[in-house]
């Protein structure tokens, strides 16, 4: 009975949740007309807490679990023209969806108008199952896919199914390559290295009408990029960026060539000469489970907002 009353009430605390953030966020200066921005979710691909984590991290989420650790997902709304869209569609989606849905006053819909994915790991487009006929059955919602990431879907099941049933039609992007979605919004897929193991990893710069908004959720070090990220950051009005593991003491016994990431730690030491102007543009998002910057009162996460920067929150939101 405790189990199905969790259930039936999550979506109503999450929305409540979302809601308290926004209110509470300095940030959150939306209009409701234009183009803005909301953050959906801000934790790792495999959630919080994490399937088979006995540590203590994990341990009092299982009993008591916090309707605000959602897997990082940002949407975009666009008021004048009554659309949303999504970039990167987590399995968190079900909850993610309704409350983008919410906050753009667009409750008629089912699907957004656009599906933005960055890469092929579980995190970022698994929620695409819920597009198909066992859920939503969607007809022919865009996906916006490199090519490597298209091949994948056309010939891989059962992301083939959703192909070939137009649940999705997959609008193929390039390297770069601006896609025009109004006179007054626009997004540039931008590569970068990562573990490509099915599919190339782009980060993506959404332009507005007034700003740009810079996402990279996962890349392998910055130094590895060739382009440099401080320059970028300085180019754009807000920078949603990797921040997986905190330092090397939260990776543990794992081999962090298999997993690389930036730390919090060495990007914020990158970044420590950058005016504070441009540091206030810096949303650190994408938390491992084990990232104490998950929790709001944690001295990690008190350093990086004394240091001049930002920790995206669910239902933080911008105007674009």
């Amino acid at each position: 009975m405790k189990s199905l009353l969790t259930l039936l009430i999550a979506i109503p605390l999450l929305s409540q949740t979302l809601h308290q953030n926004i209110k509470n966020n300095e940030s959150a200066k939306s209009t409701n007309k234009g183009v803005s921005l909301i953050v959906l979710g801000n934790v790792q691909d495999a959630g919080s807490p994490q399937a088979g984590c006995k540590k203590e991290c994990c341990a009092d989420l299982w009993k008591h679990p916090k309707q605000d650790r959602k897997i990082t997902s940002l949407g975009v709304i666009d008021y004048d023209l009554q659309k949303n869209y999504l970039f990167d569609i987590s399995p968190d989606f079900t909850q993610q969806v309704q409350l983008l849905q919410e906050q753009s006053a667009t409750l008629q819909k089912t699907a957004p108008d656009g599906i933005f994915i960055t890469h092929a790991h579980i995190g970022h487009y698994t929620g695409l199952m819920f597009l198909g006929r066992e859920a939503m059955n969607s007809k022919n919602t865009p996906v916006y896919a490199m090519p490597r990431l298209k091949k994948y879907f056309e010939n891989n099941g059962p992301w083939s199914q959703l192909v070939n049933l137009h649940n999705i039609a997959i609008q193929e992007m390039q390297n770069e390559v601006p896609v025009q979605l109004s006179t007054h919004l626009q997004v540039t897929p931008i590569q970068v290295p990562h573990r490509d193991e099915y599919s190339e990893t782009v980060g993506y710069i959404i332009k507005g009408p007034n700003k740009k908004a810079l996402f990279i959720p996962d890349i392998d070090k910055w130094s590895t990029w060739k382009y440099n990220i401080a320059t970028l950051i300085k180019s754009v009005d807000y920078a949603f960026l990797d921040a997986t593991f905190y330092d090397a003491e939260e990776v543990g016994f794992r081999n962090i060539s298999e997993i690389p990431h930036p730390f919090v730690v060495e990007s914020m030491e990158l970044f420590k000469d950058l005016s504070p102007q441009d540091k206030k543009k810096i949303h650190f998002i994408h938390f491992n489970h084990t990232n104490k910057l998950l929790i709001p009162d944690s001295k990690q996460s008190k350093k990086v907002l004394a240091n001049g920067f930002n920790i995206a929150r669910l239902g933080d939101k911008v105007d674009l």
